[in-house]
């Protein structure tokens, strides 16, 4: 087991500029490096925050490439609810990464074979230095949910009721959740060079309580990141509650 670094700050605000402060400084440092990117409202001011930087004309992804956690099956292109559309809206467009070297989970075909796809590029990009994770209520980690084999890897799985209720928010009103997506698996994130997990408020400090002082178990898929030897834990006050009170 090893410990994470955490990293805890005094508001939402500080938790996710700090955020986008390590990535800056981990893209100035290695200019090629191999992003793994994750969606979700934590993330939105750490990427808007990345743009700013871009902007003032101090980073540069001209010669990085990502490869997202997870995607939707079921959504027709361009759907506003795919994180397609999220990665597209809130950085790819907005910054110098060159077309095609922001990867998703392919939701269309031969799921399988774009599953197999999906790893075989991870790999033959040279693996992932970073890796963003956030967490879930139930402790998921991208849609890793319960149950998840620690050794998984990207593959079709079922999302729980309580995580399609979670992200409901992002569909326009009278759209469901799709029941399946795409995501990288457990095996497949523990593979990354670093991992950056991001934890806001005090619904995430019960899932990071578990992850982190618990046991290594699959009903807690973020407990298996006890196994990394590089992850740093940015969070809140809020959410850092529990974890500070053992």
């Amino acid at each position: 087991m090893t410990n994470p670094d955490f990293r805890i700050f005094p508001s939402a605000s500080a938790t996710t500029d700090a955020v986008a402060a390590h990535l800056a400084a981990r893209l100035a440092a290695q200019p090629a490096i191999r992003l793994g990117l994750a969606t979700g409202n934590t993330f939105v001011p750490v990427y808007a925050a990345l743009v700013e930087h871009y902007r003032a004309g101090g980073l540069s992804f001209a010669q990085a490439c990502s490869f997202n956690l997870d995607e939707y099956v079921g959504l027709p292109p361009g759907h506003v609810a795919s994180f397609r559309a999220y990665m597209q809206s809130h950085l790819f467009d907005h910054v110098d990464l060159p077309e095609g070297h922001g990867h998703l989970p392919a939701v269309e075909g031969d799921i399988e074979l774009a599953c197999r796809n999906y790893e075989a590029a991870i790999a033959a990009a040279g693996g992932i230095d970073l890796q963003l994770l956030g967490i879930g209520r139930n402790g998921h980690i991208g849609f890793n949910e319960p149950g998840s084999a620690f050794d998984s890897r990207t593959r079709q799985v079922d999302l729980t009721p309580s995580t399609q209720e979670a992200n409901k928010a992002d569909f326009p009103a009278g759209e469901t959740v799709p029941p399946t997506a795409v995501t990288m698996g457990i095996g497949t994130i523990l593979e990354a060079r670093e991992i950056v997990l991001v934890a806001i408020g005090a619904t995430k400090a019960e899932a990071l309580q578990t992850a982190f002082r618990g046991k290594q178990t699959p009903a807690c898929p973020a407990s298996a990141l006890q196994m990394h030897a590089k992850v740093l834990v940015f969070c809140d006050e809020a959410a850092a509650s529990l974890v500070r009170a053992d």
